[in-house]
């Protein structure tokens, strides 16, 4: 295992809707359009789709994005949100809401108001990933070396200063 390669860490972020008020069914139709697409190609589907779902599904996405820059962020890394695809996306079934409804003769017939979880997840692509952290390598080698130039200078100007003068002190 030592001698395996090491990956480029991917940035993966992970965003959900809990409690949609609609049925699972109706959101899977919208959700298997997006599904290995890059994100933003899924932003252009969602936008021209005609599904009352997509409303959700896209503020899904734009928040799995946003989780993925956040991220990136807090890592000190350079993301390019072009690079972004999604990789996970899903819809599990709710809470239901029972409900009732009034019919003949005082009885009541009763009914379920379907809730869904909503689940969208986007990761960097693989090869952006490396030449994200290849670029960065680079950064720090570049700046290791300005700033051991900058110690040598300051160390063979603080010499200078430290040599004893010709003049004797009265």
């Amino acid at each position: 295992m030592a001698n395996e390669p090491m990956q480029a860490p991917a940035i993966e972020a992970v965003a959900m809707a809990r409690h949609v008020r609609m049925s699972p069914q109706k959101i899977r139709l919208v959700i298997d359009m997006i599904r290995g697409q890059r994100a933003e190609q899924a932003l252009q589907i969602l936008r021209f789709a005609k599904k009352r779902a997509t409303r959700d599904v896209e503020k899904v996405l734009r928040s799995a994005i946003a989780n993925a820059e956040r991220k990136a962020e807090d890592a000190g890394a350079s993301l390019d949100v072009d690079h972004l695809y999604v990789s996970r996306c899903f819809v599990n079934e709710g809470s239901r809401w029972k409900r009732l409804r009034p019919a003949p003769m005082g009885r009541a017939f009763r009914y379920q108001r379907r809730t869904a979880h909503i689940v969208v997840g986007v990761v960097e692509h693989h090869m952006a990933a490396e030449s994200r952290i290849a670029a960065a390598a680079a950064e720090a080698q570049s700046q290791k070396g300005v700033a051991g130039a900058v110690k040598k200078a300051r160390q063979a100007l603080a010499g200078k200063k430290k040599k004893p003068s010709a003049k004797p002190k009265k």
